[in-house]
């Protein structure tokens, strides 16, 4: 639903989107929440805004304390490996065991609710790459219970490349999975992929510029134009992807609106005693949001095929490089799926680009091996890639 946010509104958004400090940035935003209109349409984004202005008075808060001297424990962890992965989940649902397993890092939890205060980060090896997993402190969703840590996780969740929520298979998987759905929804987090996509690339000349690979279902180019003339962006290439609608342009432009890739995680499958058919009859309103592996942390059932979920989720890749009469680089370069020779040259060297004459590719994505390509080329999981260069 369309927000319909005054003139008055939109330019106190603007504000805050140029705002370049974090005091600066709650100041805007206090400004902006105070500006917009009480309706149906700006429900979501009212609740976005106000959590988000939380997150920002925390993170205030900790750029304080570390100037002060403070060296306590930080919240906030920095990406590492192939992907970020955060683990969510109610209390007792068997988070930090199913962490341990993965990891390998020794379980110490006692059993007892909200034991885990901080999040921990651990490494999981699929094949010859690693993801970073983090554990988090457990979320009551669906009450109306905030706990002092719940703006920060939802913080970490907003942040990682893909999502693991974990149910107890033996308390109700079914609502309690699609209480931290819904819950996650409220603060901008859609574990769905969207029929579409939009990017707005913002300039400074050049006008407004449309390059739509997909449609448009409920507008016009005048209409996304006059939309982004409303915000005051005056310069900018947008790019459309697949089927969205002008609320999807809009929600790009608030930025209140994020995709991350989830898996439903339904833990303890060891004690669950009822009718399986029936719980995964009821789990169906789930799966149309995202898969669900049903698993067992305690004896190990179903642990193996997680590495591979992630792999498969995320559409990666996985490249090699290789110099001319050299050997097969032994750790590959993971790349969004659709990468293509130009993407492995800029992430080798600048210079090797600029000199780029062309490349040899070994694998699923040409028709022979040793085949001579250009930077345009797209590659595929395994491929092999041979630059030669000027410089």
């Amino acid at each position: 639903m369309p927000t319909n946010l005054p003139p008055e509104a939109k330019a106190k958004w603007l504000k805050f989107t140029e705002a370049k400090t974090v005091e600066e940035k709650i100041a805007a935003l206090e400004e902006f929440i105070s500006s917009v209109p009480k309706h149906k349409g700006t429900e979501n984004l009212m609740y976005w805004a106000t959590r988000r202005l939380s997150q920002l008075k925390e993170e205030l808060e900790e750029q304080r304390k570390k100037k002060g001297g403070s060296s306590g424990p930080k919240f906030y962890i920095e990406k590492s490996g192939a992907a970020q992965v955060v683990i969510l989940g109610p209390p007792l649902s068997g988070k930090s065991l199913l962490f341990s397993r993965l990891t390998g890092i020794p379980y110490d939890s006692p059993g007892i609710p909200y034991t885990t205060r901080l999040p921990k980060p651990g490494m999981l090896k699929f094949e010859n790459i690693y993801f970073q997993l983090i554990d988090t402190p457990s979320i009551p969703f669906g009450s109306n219970e905030r706990i002092s840590w719940y703006n920060r996780t939802i913080g970490l969740a907003r942040n990682a490349d893909m999502l693991f929520i974990v149910v107890d298979a033996t308390n109700g998987p079914d609502s309690m999975a699609m209480s931290a759905i819904e819950e996650l929804e409220e603060n901008g987090i859609y574990l769905k992929k969207p029929k579409g996509k939009v990017e707005i690339i913002r300039g400074s000349r050049g006008g407004i510029n449309l390059v739509i690979n997909g449609k448009i279902v409920d507008a016009t180019a005048d209409d996304i134009k006059k939309m982004l003339k409303e915000y005051k962006i005056d310069h900018a290439i947008v790019k459309v992807w697949g089927e969205v609608s002008l609320d999807d342009i809009e929600a790009q432009i608030l930025e209140n609106r994020t995709y991350r890739p989830g898996i439903v995680l339904v833990n303890k499958m060891d004690l669950f005693k009822g009718d399986l058919n029936e719980m995964m009859r009821r789990m169906e309103t789930v799966s149309k949001v995202a898969p669900i592996i049903y698993i067992s942390a305690k004896t190990g059932l179903g642990l193996e095929s997680i590495g591979r979920h992630i792999f498969s989720s995320l559409d990666i890749i996985r490249v090699y490089t290789k110099q001319p009469n050299g050997d097969v680089a032994e750790k590959p370069l993971v790349l969004r799926k659709g990468a293509t020779v130009r993407d492995v040259a800029e992430s080798v060297h600048s210079r090797i680009l600029k000199g780029f004459k062309y490349a040899r590719v070994y694998g699923k994505s040409v028709k022979f091996n040793g085949e001579r390509v250009g930077l345009d080329h797209r590659l595929e999981d395994g491929d092999v890639v041979e630059i030669y260069s000027k410089g």
